[in-house]
Formats: structure tokens, C-alpha cells, sequence
């Protein structure tokens, strides 16, 4: 049979075929399947950093490091934030800092490069207060030009208008350990010892250490630094001693036996240099644990050295087994038998911090990572339960307990707006964005569409149900995220592309006939950004500016999304777009390698947008696969 003039079914099967085996042939031997999972060099850098200060610098192969570095920095000069983004000044800094750290001097062409990209852009004053954070740790900034955090923000009650709880899950847990930090004010030396002064435009005896003021209603934060700092100069800081020992204490409960923290380099990081400040020693089981853990997130070859953000073995295992299904695999094959008997055994059932806000949830969630007990997430949870549901396990009363429990949690977990966010209730006070502190504006996790179309999807595709009147609720949610030009916002993954595949997924399996118009206009907006070549692709950069919504260079990943948001779209209306459906398919053939792989260098997940972004190297994989076995379903119905 043929399927157009384009795509012969013996192609598609073939494709099919050499990407099922390349999953299968990744699999681990214990079931699950796990991939790097790359940012911009940042992470890389401050692990340098963080080495260089406890001490512990000679027993990894940090020297590894410089060669990964020289490798990442671009013709111009610079550090990029994502690929092809003409590089970034705060990333840059941080690159040339690690460098110099490890031995590379001033005088070595690629930090002249560095230094020429550097400068023109401000200079360290223009950077974020992250990375002016890490340089005032070895004194190559002052403390001075930091925003205060005062402890006695950790004694705030959960009943507070204003709580470590109010935060999102990320940033909590990287903030309670830079309460302590940003008290304490450090300065280490480290081997070599090092000054930045070349990278101060207006030179280092002219920088205004202070944080600079916007013009508008949030000035009054600065006024309340300097009454921090004012405060702080007398030792006025009330209840100081008593928000430090309770930091100290929520550091200490929440690290994981494996010795990581929040599953996340950023609150590893910061809870170890919070301890180092408290004086705790490189040789306590504590540190040694958490050095370890970070150790983990690293990937080694014989002549490089990178740090990874996170981990994310749940979530790629979960999508792989969908991915093999779709395409065709019995739900008791083997390989779905072990990936799905590893996901049971990683279900968390403690309570964690989202229950401080959930007072009716129980547990019963899954996290990103290998270990992550306090902060399961909604997204995975939902993409874990479609994964067993699809799955015929040899315990299938214990898997549909498993089910059942998470569905209660997720339910429990809808936020008042009627979606869901990804891992706290309610996390919504806009406000704190705009804190001198909170320059990433990632400091809450609001109800997005992406998380909500995922739930919803779980619910009709395992023919689960909540309350009516609640999934009426996210429906309507859904409904008012729409854009004018009928796509939807993607928080998780770039962008448009990612949101809008997701929510018609969702509603051609949840009421579609309500929602045709809707669902019509979502397709219609991806039917029009097909670029030439037939693929799909979106730039970071959408985050920023909206008119580059649904505009880029074709990727794997991001045509897959389209020509499953397509399909679903189709079977919903009963209008497929079969010939737009047949060039994205054509696309994706066109690229597949030999060994059934595709690949993308560009970044199509998003970490916090418009300022952190991620590569999930097995989105190229899983994603078109699904696209296929959808698509190969489709022509074998309508033959």
C-alpha cells in the first residue's frame, strides 16, 4: 500500500522499526531509560566553583572541565544561554571564571575573545545576581551589590501572606540555603587565587556596588534593602540566630538519603555552600553525601567534564514506553514489562512540601529524577500513569492501585485558577518576580496550560474521571489560555509548538465536540507555521518576543509535537490535514539516521523562560516515534 506520493507504508515501518530498536537498545538492564540532559555551561562552572571553595577540587577530573569549556565558546566569543542565541553575558562570565579558576590566564586568546564579548555588554555590573553571587563567594564582587535576605524570613508561619512556601519548589529550595548564604557574606580563597577586575567595563575602581533602580512601584524593594542593609550594619536583625538554625534545619531534613537535594543542581549547590558557611567540614558524612550526589550528575568522557542541571530518568522512561506503544508494541513486551515494573518502584508515597499547601492530597505522585521524594510533580505523574495504564504488568492489581493513587493526588493538586501547575497548589503571587533578588522571574509555579492539558489527556486517555464540575473547571482554563491566533502557551517545552500539541491532545479525547472551534484553530495555527521543508520548528526567543511564535529551524522534537497535536486534532473534527500531516512525516523520515535516531542541536525544553532552557538529547527519540506509530495508524484505519 502506499500512503502518498511521498511515504510508502514500507518506509514508515521501516522507520518505525530502526527507532523502536534504538530505544530498545539503550533500555537499562534494571528498565528504565535516561539520556542527558544538557544546559548552557553555568551548571558546569559553578560545580568548578563549588569544588574550588570546599577544597575538593584535586580528587575529581576537574581539569577536564577546561576542555568542555573551550569547546562551548563561539566564534564571537561568548557562552550561549541556548543554541544559536548569539551568547549571553551572565554565562559568559561564569565561563570565564571557571576557566580562570582552573589556571587558564587573562592572556590566552579564548579569554581575550571572552573579555572582547564581555565588556562591550556592560561587564560584570550588567550581569544577573546569580551569577554577581557566585564571584562575591572568591571576592571578584562585592556583597554589597547583592540584594539581603534577611533569616527571619524562615520563621514566617505557612498561614503568612508572605512564606518560603509562596515560592516555587525550585526556588525554595535554592533560597532557604542562600538565607544563610547572603547572611553570612563569605569570602573564600581558592587555589589559584583570582581577580576578574578585566572584566569591569567602567573599571573596578568605579563600580557602583548597589542594585539598581527601575523607575516604578518596584523601587520600594530597594528601599526595604537598604533598610535590610541598614539593619544589618548595626546587627539589628531580629531573630538572626533563630532563621539560620531553622534553614539549617530544612536543609538538613530535606536532603535525600542518595545526598542530593531537590533533585536539582542550583539547591545542591546552595545547600552545600550554606553548610560550609555554618563551618561544617568536606569529611562529614553530610557533605560527603552531597558531593556524591552531585557527582552523579555528571557526565565524563576521556577528555571532558560537564555537570548535568537534573536528571530525568522517570520522564524519559515514562515517554519511551508510550513511544513504544504507540508504535505498535504488545502492552506485555518485555521492555514495557521492566519499565513499568521500575516506575511502580519509584512511586513516592511521603509526604512533601506540596502538602503544606494540600492539606487533603495523599501521597501517591512521581518525580523527575531517581530520587526526589519531597517534590514529585504533577507532569510526570500524568505521563507515568498513561505509561502503566498502557502496560500489561504481572501485578496489575498493584499497578491499577498505583494508578488510582496518583490520580487522587493529581485531583487534589488543582489549583483555584482551574489548572494545574507542576509541583505546588496555588503558587501564584506574581509579586515576588519582581523582587531585585528574583532577575530569572521564576519565583512561583502558577497553573499552566501545559500541565493542565496533561492531566486532562491522562483522564481520557485511561478513561479516568475527577469531579464534573472540577473538569469543567480546567476546561474553562483551557479555553481562556487560548491565544488570539489559536495556539497555546508552552511552559515546559518551546513553545507555542509544545503547549498547542499538548491541549489538543487533551480535548480530542475530553468533550471535543464542545470544543471544535477551538480545536480547529489550534490546527489551523500549526498548519500555518509549517515551515518549507516540511517540519516544525521555534526559537527561545518566542518567549521574549511573541511575534516569533511558531518560527525557527525544523527539529525532530518540535515537528513530532505538531504532527501529534495534528492527528489528535483530525480524529477530533474529523478534518485531517492529511497533506500538511504527509510533509511533516516526510520531514521526519527525510532526517532519521541509519541507526533509527534523530538529531537536533537546538534547545526544545524550557527550564525557566526567557532566561534558563534545556536539551532533552532523548526528545529527538521518543516524540517522532509517537508521531510515526500515530500516523501509521491513521493511514491503516482509513485503508
Amino acid at each position: 500500500m502506499q500512503t502518498s506520493n511521498r511515504v510508502t507504508a514500507n518506509q514508515l515501518a521501516e522507520a518505525i522499526a530502526t527507532s523502536q530498536n534504538f530505544l530498545l537498545s539503550i533500555q537499562n538492564t534494571d528498565g528504565y531509560w535516561w539520556a542527558e540532559l544538557e544546559s548552557n555551561v553555568t551548571i558546569t562552572a559553578e560545580i568548578v566553583l563549588l569544588h574550588k571553595i570546599w577544597g575538593t577540587d584535586q580528587t575529581r577530573p576537574l581539569h577536564k572541565v577546561e576542555a568542555y569549556l573551550r569547546s562551548q565558546q563561539r566564534h564571537h566569543g561568548g557562552w550561549e544561554l541556548f543554541y544559536g542565541d548569539g551568547g549571553d553575558l551572565s554565562t559568559t562570565v561564569e565561563a570565564y571564571m571557571a576557566l580562570k579558576l582552573l589556571g587558564v590566564p587573562a592572556t590566552d586568546p579564548a579569554m581575550i575573545r571572552a573579555q572582547a564579548f564581555i565588556k562591550p555588554r556592560g561587564g560584570i555590573s550588567k550581569t544577573r545576581i546569580f551569577t554577581k553571587l557566585h564571584l562575591a563567594l572568591i571576592g571578584c564582587y562585592d556583597w554589597r551589590g547583592l540584594p539581603s535576605l534577611p533569616p527571619w524570613v524562615m520563621l514566617l508561619p505557612s498561614t503568612f501572606p508572605v512564606n518560603i512556601y509562596e515560592m516555587s519548589s525550585w526556588a525554595r529550595s535554592s533560597t532557604v540555603p542562600l538565607l544563610i548564604v547572603l547572611d553570612r557574606k563569605p569570602v573564600y580563597l581558592t587555589h589559584p587565587t583570582i581577580t576578574l577586575d578585566e572584566l569591569y567595563r567602567e573599571g573596578v575602581d568605579q563600580v557602583q556596588f548597589e542594585l539598581p533602580p527601575s523607575g516604578d512601584w518596584t523601587d520600594l524593594f530597594i528601599t526595604l534593602d537598604h533598610g535590610f542593609k541598614w539593619a544589618e550594619s548595626l546587627n539589628l536583625i531580629p531573630f538572626r540566630e533563630e532563621g539560620i538554625k531553622a534553614a539549617e534545619k530544612w536543609i538538613l531534613e530535606r536532603q535525600e538519603a542518595t545526598g542530593d537535594w531537590g533533585g536539582i543542581i542550583p539547591a545542591m549547590l546552595n545547600s552545600l555552600l550554606a553548610l560550609r558557611c555554618l563551618g561544617y567540614e568536606a569529611t562529614d558524612p553530610i557533605i560527603e553525601r552531597g558531593l556524591q550526589a552531585v557527582d552523579k550528575f555528571a557526565i565524563e568522557t576521556e577528555d571532558s567534564y560537564r555537570v548535568q542541571p537534573c536528571i530525568s530518568p522517570v520522564w524519559d522512561t515514562a515517554w519511551a514506553m508510550r513511544a513504544l506503544m504507540e508504535s505498535g508494541f504488545a502492552a506485555d513486551h518485555p521492555a514495557l514489562v521492566r519499565g513499568g515494573e521500575w516506575l511502580l518502584q519509584k512511586q513516592i508515597l511521603d509526604y512533601g512540601d506540596w502538602s503544606v499547601k494540600n492539606h487533603q492530597g495523599k501521597p501517591g505522585a512521581w518525580a523527575f529524577e531517581f530520587e526526589n521524594r519531597f517534590y514529585p510533580d504533577v507532569d510526570d505523574s500524568a505521563v507515568v500513569v498513561m505509561a502503566l495504564q498502557g502496560a500489561k504488568l504481572p501485578n496489575q492489581q498493584l499497578k491499577e492501585n498505583a494508578i488510582a493513587r496518583a490520580l487522587n493526588w493529581i485531583a487534589s493538586m488543582q489549583c483555584q485558577q482551574g489548572g494545574w501547575a507542576a509541583f505546588d497548589l496555588d503558587n501564584d503571587q506574581n509579586w515576588l518576580n519582581f523582587m531585585p533578588y528574583a532577575d530569572l522571574k521564576a519565583m512561583i509555579d502558577p497553573n499552566t496550560a501545559d500541565v493542565t492539558a496533561r492531566v486532562l489527556e491522562m483522564l481520557g486517555l485511561c478513561h479516568l474521571s475527577i469531579d464534573p464540575q472540577n473538569l469543567e473547571r480546567a476546561l474553562d482554563y483551557l479555553m481562556s489560555e487560548q491565544e488570539p491566533e489559536g495556539c497555546w502557551f508552552g511552559r515546559w517545552g518551546v513553545n507555542y509548538i509544545y503547549g498547542t500539541s499538548g491541549v489538543l491532545s487533551a480535548l480530542a479525547l475530553i468533550n471535543p465536540q464542545k470544543h471544535q472551534l477551538s480545536i480547529q484553530r489550534g490546527a489551523a495555527w500549526l498548519v500555518k507555521t509549517q515551515n518549507p521543508d516540511g517540519g516544525w520548528g521555534e526559537t527561545c526567543r518566542s518567549y521574549d518576543n511573541p511575534n516569533l511564535k511558531g518560527q525557527g529551524h525544523s527539529t525532530a522534537s518540535q515537528t513530532a509535537w505538531a504532527l501529534i497535536g495534528l492527528i489528535a486534532a483530525g480524529e477530533a473534527t474529523e478534518k485531517l490535514a492529511l497533506d500538511t500531516i504527509e510533509k511533516g512525516i516526510s520531514y521526519l523520515l527525510a532526517t532519521q539516521q541509519p541507526n533509527g535516531t534523530w538529531d537536533e542541536a537546538e534547545f526544545t525544553g524550557t527550564g525557566f523562560p526567557g532566561h534558563f532552557y534545556l536539551k532533552y538529547h532523548l526528545y529527538q527519540q521518543y516524540f517522532p516515534l509517537i508521531a510515526l506509530g500515530r500516523y501509521q495508524a491513521v493511514i491503516k484505519e482509513k485503508s
